[in-house]
């Protein structure tokens, strides 16, 4: 090993798994880097940020990615061009974990670009690279010279048989009740990500508080380390209003902002407040020419001031509801004639146009990358946000990170409930169009997606509904904080707001559940408030989605295949192939159906067919080629070949007997060809299968019985 003056490694424990961070030893000219080690799983960690700050530009330029490398499980990238490219899925899904944590923890007004990248180099499956990655990133930026008010650490929680497990290992994810990544600070909470089989409030919050206690042992153990290697934070430029244009502009603006907000009719009181900062902006234009991207700061924090203000002093919304107060509700069905299945369910402005395909299990989605537990998917979401949704004039490009990101969600919120491939042997894709967005967009997509399987006929286990949560946060005169939990949050709020928190459930328990916190963190008061508002709003939600339709549809669409299942034995499978898939493909041609033959489940056989007469023929096709051959069955069977001592007859397809010529009639034959022909269809039966399966046939003995 050769020589680092600075390598420094240290060691803790997590989950019951050792846990080393490596500094020093790689990637000496980034800001920061951390190489984390748990179990055989390496994933390299590093942040840099440019020397100046971003110009002309209103947030902080943040990029987070996580990079999958194929060699780190032996595998070498599918594809012509056999290397990496476009991040999967998953990949991009762990890239969002990733930043969600981290960015509310930079300063206000930091401009400067900042880039976090996580490497996963080497991957065991029972230690999953995004816990090391969580804190990899996090320790990387805590040592670096960047200003950040972290350490903040993420674990994955799981739900087995009965007891939460930190970190849990491949066989005990198969077994969990729930997925749960939780990421926080020493303080609090910071960001959830969960997929859960319908687990109730209580077992959540039990779960996110019991992930926390890890988080603060890990926070710890970081700033341990920031104690020892951790460079000192530099100054840096903010972006904010100067005291001059800060009071020059409240003093003009404050008064008329209050006196809008009186105004009782929501539009009227959101067209005054417009109203104000166009004439705001007018009015300074020219003494404040060169800063007017100050006046739009100090303009957009009065309007959030007064917002909030109005809200946590009289339970007032920029609409006029109340916080628990659910928006107008529409849900249909069948909007679409053609599609398999659609459902169309608006909430507010918000519009969502759920569309269901369903295709043999063959057409299922097969995935390449690192996590073997993500190779292949029969249910699939995708989600789309066209500009035109939100009235802008945009073209449409292929989906970013939010459309993954949300279309994840919605998928991870319906499949607890979507029937086995056994019960319901199709790919089942849905589509989510978003036709019109305000606010919580991906919780629409979910309670459409859930109409749209409904109409399908897709008999999913329960209904699905999902909302979307919002906080103000703020405090009273003596200093002691005060809140306020908003149901069904608009765009307005989100904006404005200081949380983020989606769940979806069944009547019984939970499914889904996403939060993102944009201040420093959450109280356990908080999460359960939230947790419990949520389950009413729900419910509220549902009530109306039953109303359009109480239950899937005991019928598919005409235009949808229907399929037969059936089970063979496995052994005879062989024979339903055929040499070279000459078989399947001949009955294939001869019926029109589409064929699927298991290899998960060996023996499982579905047909598919939009004409059930074709799929019953085909069904028969391959009943008589897997049926046994029985000592006294009578068979109406083809003469493939004529030898001099008789006939050999095919009874079964694939299955040919001896007719000897002294069994063909009740007088002696001198000649096979004297009673039959090459191709003539002759009624036998079988009379001995010999110890070595020879099948011995007789025309004599039914000619006998009449």
């Amino acid at each position: 090993m050769g020589h680092f003056e600075d390598y420094r490694t240290f060691k803790t424990a997590v989950g019951g798994r050792l846990l080393q961070l490596e500094i020093g030893r790689v990637c000496e000219q980034a800001n920061g880097a951390v190489t984390v080690r748990y179990g055989d799983t390496v994933v390299n960690c590093t942040v840099c940020s440019s020397k100046e700050p971003k110009q002309d530009v209103d947030f902080f330029p943040l990029t987070c990615s996580y990079e999958e490398k194929m060699y780190a499980v032996g595998k070498i990238p599918g594809g012509y061009l056999r290397r990496e490219g476009r991040p999967t899925d998953n990949a991009t899904l762990i890239s969002r974990l990733i930043d969600r944590p981290l960015r509310p923890l930079f300063p206000k007004g930091y401009r400067n670009d900042v880039v976090v990248v996580a490497t996963a180099m080497s991957v065991d499956h029972d230690c999953q690279p995004e816990f090391a990655s969580l804190v990899g990133t996090s320790a990387a930026i805590a040592i670096s010279d960047i200003p950040w008010e972290g350490p903040t650490a993420g674990v994955i929680v799981g739900l087995v048989d009965g007891e939460y497990v930190i970190n849990p290992t491949s066989d005990q994810r198969e077994k969990s009740q729930m997925h749960l990544t939780v990421c926080g600070t020493e303080d609090a909470i910071m960001m959830v990500e969960a997929g859960a089989n319908e687990v109730t409030e209580k077992q959540m919050l039990e779960a996110i508080l019991f992930g926390h206690e890890e988080i603060k042992n890990i926070c710890r153990f970081i700033k341990e380390i920031i104690a020892e290697l951790g460079k000192e934070k530099t100054e840096y430029q903010s972006f904010e209003a100067s005291e001059e244009i800060d009071s020059a502009v409240r003093e003009y603006a404050t008064i008329k902002m209050t006196e809008a907000m009186q105004i009782i009719d929501s539009t009227e009181r959101l067209e005054k407040i417009e109203e104000i900062l166009t004439e705001t902006k007018e009015y300074f234009a020219e003494e404040f020419e060169e800063n007017m991207a100050e006046v739009d700061e100090v303009l957009y924090n009065l309007k959030k001031e007064k917002i909030r203000e109005k809200i946590l002093d009289e339970g007032i919304r920029p609409d006029n509801r109340n916080p628990q107060e659910i928006r107008p509700l529409w849900s249909e069905t069948g909007y679409l004639p053609r599609a398999h299945g659609s459902g169309l369910f608006k909430r507010g402005q918000t519009q969502v146009l759920s569309v269901t395909t369903l295709a043999p299990s063959s057409e299922a989605q097969y995935l390449d990358g690192i996590d073997p537990d993500l190779t292949r998917k029969r249910y699939m979401h995708h989600y789309n946000f066209p500009g035109y949704c939100t009235g802008e004039a945009k073209p449409n490009r292929s989906p970013g990170r939010r459309e993954i990101g949300h279309g994840a969600l919605a998928e991870r919120a319906l499949l607890p409930v979507i029937p086995s491939e056994e019960e319901f042997p199709y790919a089942i894709r849905v589509v989510s169009e978003v036709l019109s967005s305000n606010g919580s967009s991906s919780m629409a997509s979910a309670c459409g997606s859930c109409l749209a399987l409904m109409d399908a006929g897709v008999p999913i286990k329960k209904p699905v509904s999902g909302i979307a949560m919002g906080l103000i946060e703020g405090f009273n005169e003596d200093g002691s904080s005060r809140f306020a939990i908003l149901s069904d949050i608009q765009g307005l709020e989100d904006f404005l707001g200081d949380m983020d928190f989606k769940v979806t459930s069944t009547p019984d328990g939970i499914t889904a559940l996403q939060m993102d916190i944009k201040v420093h963190g959450l109280s356990r008061e908080i999460l359960e408030q939230a947790l419990e508002q949520a389950k009413a709003g729900r419910a509220h939600i549902l009530q109306n989605m039953l109303e359009e339709i109480p239950e899937p549809r005991k019928d598919l669409s005409p235009y949808a295949p229907r399929f037969i299942a059936m089970r063979v034995d496995p052994e005879k499978i062989r024979l339903v192939i055929g040499p070279g898939g000459k078989t399947v493909n001949k009955i294939v041609e001869e019926t029109g159906v589409k064929i699927d033959i298991s290899d998960e489940d060996v023996g499982f056989i579905a047909i598919y067919s939009t004409d059930q007469e074709s799929a019953e023929r085909a069904r028969k096709e391959i009943e008589l080629i897997t049926r046994d051959v029985e000592v006294g069955g009578i068979y109406d069977g083809e003469v493939k070949r004529i030898m001099p001592f008789g006939a050999f007859i095919e009874i079964l397809p694939g299955k040919e007997g001896l007719l000897h010529i002294s069994k063909m009639e009740n007088r002696r034959v001198e000649k096979v060809e004297d009673i039959m022909n090459i191709g003539d269809i002759v009624k036998v039966k079988v009379t001995e299968i010999d110890s070595q399966n020879r099948i011995n046939l007789s025309r004599k003995e039914l000619l006998t019985d009449k």
